[in-house]
């Protein structure tokens, strides 16, 4: 199968979107498909062989942040461009509601369109301005992938369609077996989280409180951290920070190292979250995993059976909770080997196999290869205010 795909934001620029498309077209090229993914860049020369770059993204106030995206005339003509010149069997794009090369490839395409959908996004104002334009683009799309339950719901009820729920995969090869990093987890226990300590909603301040309630009775105790971020701006007692080794951001490749290095990975979230990439890593690197019961975290593991859950920015019953997971080997052991037989359902290799299901039921159901080419659209589009 020939696959064109449309990544909406800069593929050189770290982010959950461009990480899952580059796994996904390298899980299906490794299915023996041949794979294009369309892209902006801002280095050129840093894109995998399969990327075509569109030009430079420049970054645009979208939905309360800031994306880095390519739009305009000049973006579409590169966009029919690679279509023409692709002859794809489908074509799949990402997030294609965001003003984008997402959006300007579906208007563009005539033929099977797939689009995954990441965020749980409801209707904004950039959405109801370009209403009569965001119409036209659902009316191109053949099948919808929607990566959460929460996702999903809001294709349901504000984008007028349903969508297959597809997770977002994780390479389970790249974390299991990873060696831990040297002196780690040791003695005294040792504790993990990764992420964006100083935003609010990622639950840190709770981790922080239930720490301090546990460290007098445990010297030993460790925290290891890691994030972008300046821990020093960090407010917190010198108990707590007395005990973090702060690695900074980590790589690709040493994350699931971190991930292994610990007895226990903490995710606090407080909520705002689709999924729970972090989750499925840890899972995968063998850590167990102590999570904030916030709906997404409760369905990847399995509703507590693959890791165990705390109420919602309760530090106490995170504090309860993981003294006993720390006093607890056997528990612990438990949880990681349900959490490895639970992962598996997130592996690449089966993810794409059921995003390839997405693509021969899309195929089915439109005649002929995806072109760039649609006239019938460009009269629609002329004629809007």
């Amino acid at each position: 199968m020939r696959i064109g795909i449309v990544c909406p934001y800069s593929f050189d620029v770290p982010g959950g979107v461009q990480f899952h498309i580059r796994d996904l077209a390298e899980a299906l090229m490794d299915l023996g498909h041949d794979v294009s993914v369309l892209a902006p860049a801002e280095d050129e020369d840093a894109l995998p062989a399969y990327a075509v770059s569109a030009g430079r993204a420049v970054a645009v106030k979208y939905n309360g942040s800031v994306a880095r995206l390519t739009f305009g005339p000049i973006s579409a003509a590169r966009v029919r461009r690679w279509l023409a010149r692709g002859e794809f069997d489908v074509l799949h794009v990402h997030e294609p509601v965001t003003p984008s090369l997402s959006m300007l490839a579906t208007l563009a395409a005539r033929g099977p369109v797939v689009a995954t959908f990441h965020t749980a996004m409801t209707r904004s104002r950039t959405m109801a301005a370009s209403a009569p334009v965001l119409q036209l683009v659902l009316e191109k799309i053949t099948a919808r992938i929607a990566v959460s339950a929460l996702a999903r719901k809001v294709q349901v009820e504000h984008l007028g369609g349903g969508a297959v729920e597809i997770p977002n995969g994780v390479a389970v090869a790249a974390f299991t077996g990873a060696e831990p990093l040297p002196g780690w987890p040791g003695e005294g226990g040792a504790v993990g989280f990764l992420g964006r300590f100083t935003e609010p909603r990622k639950g840190f301040d709770v981790l922080v409180d239930a720490f301090a309630r546990l460290a007098p009775d445990r010297p030993g105790l460790r925290l290891l951290l890691a994030g972008p971020g300046d821990l020093a701006d960090y407010e917190m007692p010198d108990l707590v920070r007395d005990r973090i080794t702060f690695l900074g951001k980590v790589s690709e490749e040493d994350k699931p190292r971190m991930l292994r290095s610990v007895d226990v990975y903490v995710a606090p979230n407080t909520g705002g979250e689709s999924f729970g990439m972090i989750l499925t890593e840890a899972m995968a690197a063998g850590a167990p995993v102590l999570a904030s019961d916030i709906d997404a975290f409760r369905r990847v593991l399995d509703d507590g059976r693959a890791g165990a859950l705390f109420a919602v920015g309760d530090a106490r019953a995170l504090a309860a909770e993981l003294a006993e997971l720390l006093d607890s080997p056997d528990r612990r052991a438990a949880l990681s080997a349900a959490a490895t037989r639970a992962v598996e359902n997130y592996d690449w290799p089966v993810v794409a196999r059921r995003i390839a299901e997405v693509y021969a039921t899309a195929i089915a159901a439109t005649t002929g290869v995806v072109t760039g080419d649609d006239p019938e659209l460009d009269a629609r589009l002329a004629g809007l205010p």
